[in-house]
């Protein structure tokens, strides 16, 4: 069983930063896909941005240039570094990882922007 827990969320003004985490630990044998969604109130979750195996990256168009997804060397941990902050941006962040046949979820942290 795979656990993914997420840390970092929390209150910024706009055009603030902030960095998520999220450790993976357990059975995981090959990771294929880590990343980040997100899901506001009355919205349908979306994917944020995520990072393949062999590192190659991927953005929503609304956090392009804003955004950045990396992870350890281990390859366990996933980030997500978030800056210019915006009202579009608060919601709940959840992060992903696909794994052989297999998907987990993070229980999700919280990001607000508010001045």
């Amino acid at each position: 069983q795979v656990q993914l827990v997420e840390s970092g969320g929390g209150l910024v003004q706009p055009g603030g930063s902030l960095r998520l985490s999220c450790a993976a630990s357990g059975s995981i044998l090959s990771i294929n896909v880590m990343g980040w969604y997100r899901q506001a109130p009355g919205k349908q979750r979306e994917r944020v941005a995520t990072i393949t195996r062999l590192g190659f990256t991927n953005y929503a168009d609304s956090v392009k240039g804003r955004f950045t997804i990396s992870r350890d060397n281990a390859k366990t941990t996933v980030y997500l570094h978030m800056d210019s902050l915006k009202s579009e941006d608060p919601a709940v962040y959840y992060c992903n990882l696909v794994y052989g046949s297999n998907t987990s979820w993070g229980q999700g942290t919280q990001v607000t922007v508010s001045s």
